[in-house]
């Protein structure tokens, strides 16, 4: 494990795993949401974001945070290992709901309100989102080493058993 890639549906804890993988192997680990959002809560351009992400996956090793599908088969490619947090609907909306008002590592921001859009998104994840990341991880599983994990208790589980 040298080249990771973190995914899931917002909420499901990503960052909070992505950290503890930091934690256990020593690998730098990069936000896509802090190379996608400003702090004035306007975005970067495609093209910056792409040349950042190449940047970042030009490196020796790494974690990497995030969904972004139209660039995630670029970072499949990439990476040698793939979590995804398949979880539950009312887990990650949990999730969210539970950040809300809190200073996060992975944010350039600190989320005041469950804004009704993202919601949208995270409710629709499981028809719009899910299939692709499932297609991608099908395209990929011979060439990587793939872990899905489908409860919280799953993953912390494997990040304990790191330890020893």
């Amino acid at each position: 494990m040298e080249k990771i890639i973190v995914i899931g549906c917002p909420g499901a804890g990503k960052s909070t795993f992505a950290r503890g993988l930091r934690e256990r192997t020593g690998l730098p680990l990069y936000y896509l949401d802090r190379i996608w959002h400003k702090p004035d809560r306007t975005n970067v351009s495609r093209e910056e974001f792409d040349a950042q992400l190449k940047t970042m996956i030009a490196g020796e090793r790494w974690i990497i945070d995030g969904n972004y599908i139209r660039t995630m088969e670029m970072r499949l490619e990439a990476c040698d290992t793939v979590f995804f947090l398949d979880y539950p609907l009312a887990l990650c909306l949990a999730g969210v709901e539970a950040r809300i008002g809190k200073p996060r590592e992975d944010m350039p921001w600190i989320e005041t309100e469950f804004d009704e859009e993202f919601k949208q998104w995270i409710l629709d994840f499981s028809e719009t989102q899910r299939p692709k990341i499932m297609d991608l991880i099908a395209k990929y599983q011979k060439e990587k080493h793939i872990m899905i994990f489908t409860s919280r208790e799953e993953a912390d589980q494997y990040l304990t058993a790191l330890l020893s």
